[in-house]
């Protein structure tokens, strides 16, 4: 297997390409613009016709790439945290239409704001809309993650977002390619009449989106980024939340972390994880990046 030396930006779009992407589109922001730029400069995409427009902002990118998503093939939309603001109605509205080919919003959240107005957190978005959330914690994880958010959507027939960070996208490390997954071929789905929200259509549309939140939360469970470790000392449980498990294991040079750790790359959370560290440990520290979601998740 091929390996390349990568950002996680730019790991995310290699992602993609090998997982059967025919359309990228996006409205440029840091630290989100590396993505589109690696695809449209790729000799593969090149060759494969790989759409890899920008588009005049967040709301037409989620339209168009919803519209290629229709036509059965696979998209990816990205955009910084602010501009989910922009994009806000078509990205709920599209939780409820659902989706025929694969569908991800890659969405680059920047705390501390290094080039941003706010620092705001996207998964309080994805939990919102009451979609699949992945969140990676390192590069490999970040293109592998894209390849499997195709298959989730397609897998549940809803949009899946992919939530990453500053740090996650401006740094480098080796990432090991794997497999090229061919282009889906054009595909109308079943019942055209999804995509039109009428209340009545709408009603029943919604029906299924809860009835999906089970699912979604076992998917969770049995997901290869969702991981729990075992540890000796229980007098504190951790929950490391996407590359906040890098800050950990800094502070554990030699992977000799004494605590149980419970690794979150995907979302909702995986309950049955949560309460075996809950029962074993008397305290509970959460480690994330951006806003307390999963602090405030457990509180409740």
């Amino acid at each position: 297997m091929q390996k390349l030396l990568l950002l996680g930006a730019e790991a995310i779009a290699q992602g993609a390409i090998d997982g059967g992407l025919s359309g990228v589109y996006a409205y440029p922001g840091t630290p989100s613009t590396e993505i589109t730029e690696y695809i449209q400069a790729d000799k593969y995409a090149k060759e494969k016709s790989i759409h890899s427009q920008w588009s005049s902002n967040e709301k037409t990118a989620m339209e168009a790439g919803l519209g290629m998503s229709y036509a059965g093939k696979r998209a990816m939309v990205c955009m910084k945290h602010v501009g989910l603001n922009v994009a806000a109605v078509a990205f709920v509205n599209s939780a409820i239409t659902g989706v025929n080919g694969g569908l991800i919003v890659t969405v680059a959240d920047d705390p501390s704001m290094h080039s941003s107005q706010n620092e705001q957190d996207s998964r309080f978005y994805g939990k919102f809309a009451m979609i699949p959330i992945l969140e990676p914690s390192n590069q490999q994880e970040a293109y592998e993650m894209t390849r499997k958010g195709f298959e989730l959507s397609e897998k549940f027939q809803v949009p899946v977002l992919l939530r990453i960070t500053t740090r996650l996208s401006h740094s480098r490390a080796g990432i090991t390619r794997l497999d090229i997954k061919k282009q889906n071929d054009n595909s109308l789905p079943s019942d055209p009449r999804q995509f039109v929200l009428l209340p009545s259509i709408a009603r029943n549309r919604y029906k299924g989106l809860l009835n999906n939140q089970i699912n979604f939360e076992i998917d969770s469970e049995e997901s290869e980024f969702n991981k729990y470790t075992e540890g000796k000392d229980k007098n504190l449980g951790i929950i490391a939340c996407g590359l906040a498990l890098n800050y950990l294991n800094e502070n554990y040079p030699n992977n000799d972390i004494p605590y149980p750790v419970l690794k979150i790359g995907q979302y909702p959370l995986p309950r049955k994880m949560i309460e075996k560290l809950f029962s074993e440990c008397k305290e509970i520290l959460v480690l994330e990046e951006g806003a307390p979601i999963v602090e405030e998740m457990l509180k409740g």
